[in-house]
């Protein structure tokens, strides 16, 4: 763990960057960009601030950036604008040759710190009590690099909200049960659109230290981990039952990590890629509430006028993880580069790394 002291060095943003305008930041991020060329590479996540997401040498969500990254060989400095967890993949898929930079390091993700290592250690333990060798693990790659690699040690796999359907199925192949961490709601939605029932799915509650379910436990088969996304549970069923009031031409698209009954509602759902997927290709006049990230939403909108786009909560905020990575904390990130700095760099240890592979890699030989 990163001494509080070093942490708050790292996190605090020089003040000449307070005072410069954007026109000055902008042009010398383009300045850098140009001098380093091939050596420096940033990625950005789809939720990023657009005055970020404009620099970008590749947009996508985490673990597509991430592979990016590591087809990248020529980059010595990657910079990603992103949160915690996606930058410890990248540096995992990388080489010792290469260096990973978080612009900000209070850049985080609550749905990946619902899940620390000691609780789902404990949580294991306690599970093999209650159902033996029964149960295989599956993390969400919105995870720390110690739950993935715990979920590695345990023969278990690494899913994306795009194959989150692949690897469920795959896990049932390999024993009865699958424990699903850190968001229940991706797992409760991927399991039940699979023919899981509802009523054979428990919850795991790791502040309590608790199985919540009321049924016979033989009959539980999928267990969820009780964490969500922040930004996902801001969209509620009445939101919809707004929408189907007001503008009932209005098709309702959702991320699956918003609540089981915001999903059965809506008229489709899928992962960010699939959004930004199905609105481009809809047709001209088409009209859709979009629920997930303001700042994709926002996007979509200016990017389609012929479309008429909103974001199914109106009064939804950005990611304000995501967020925290500004056009000043990525422009003191890449000076600190030409300095010669190291600052902000994200390392995971070689034995976390070997771990967490094994479940990306399981993921990506049966994900195809």
């Amino acid at each position: 763990m990163m001494n509080p002291t070093l942490f708050d060095q790292l996190s605090k943003l020089p003040e000449r960057y307070k005072t410069m305008s954007t026109t000055e930041m902008e042009a010398r991020v383009r300045a850098i960009k140009q001098q380093l060329g091939d050596e420096l590479f940033i990625p950005g996540h789809h939720y990023q601030r657009d005055e970020v997401i404009q620099f970008a040498d590749a947009a996508g969500d985490s673990l597509q950036l991430a592979q990016i990254c590591a087809s990248n060989t020529r980059a010595k400095h990657i910079v990603f604008c992103g949160v915690h967890f996606m930058a410890e993949t990248a540096d995992m898929l990388t080489t010792d040759e290469q260096t990973v930079y978080l612009p900000d390091m209070r850049a985080g993700c609550s749905m990946a710190d619902m899940a620390n290592i000691e609780q789902t250690e404990s949580a294991w333990q306690q599970l093999q009590q209650l159902f033996g060798d029964t149960i295989v693990p599956l993390t969400y790659v919105n995870s720390t690099a110690s739950i993935k690699a715990f979920v590695g040690r345990h023969g278990g796999a690494c899913v994306t909200s795009s194959n989150a359907k692949t690897m469920v199925e795959w896990a049932f192949q390999q024993k009865s049960r699958l424990l699903f961490l850190p968001d229940q709601h991706l797992g409760r939605n991927t399991a039940f659109a699979l023919g899981v029932p509802l009523e054979h799915m428990a919850v795991w509650d790791p502040i309590r230290e608790k199985l919540e379910y009321d049924g016979e436990l033989e009959d539980v088969q999928v267990i969820l981990w009780k964490g969500h996304c922040s930004v996902h549970e801001g969209f509620n069923k009445w939101h919809i039952d707004d929408i189907r009031k007001n503008d009932p031409d209005m098709r309702v698209i959702v991320h699956p990590e918003c609540s089981h009954d915001v999903v059965q509602a809506a008229d489709d759902n899928g992962s960010t890629k699939y959004i930004i997927d199905t609105i481009e290709s809809a047709p001209t006049g088409s009209r859709w509430a979009i629920g997930t990230e303001m700042n994709l939403v926002k996007r979509l909108i200016t990017e389609h006028p012929d479309k008429h786009i909103i974001s199914l909560n109106t009064n939804m905020c950005p990611c304000l993880t995501m967020n925290r990575i500004d056009l000043p904390h990525l422009l003191w990130a890449l000076e600190t580069i030409v300095e010669g700095g190291r600052g902000n760099v994200i390392t995971v240890d070689a034995d976390t790394t070997a771990q967490s592979i094994h479940a990306l890699e399981r993921m990506l030989q049966f994900a195809k």
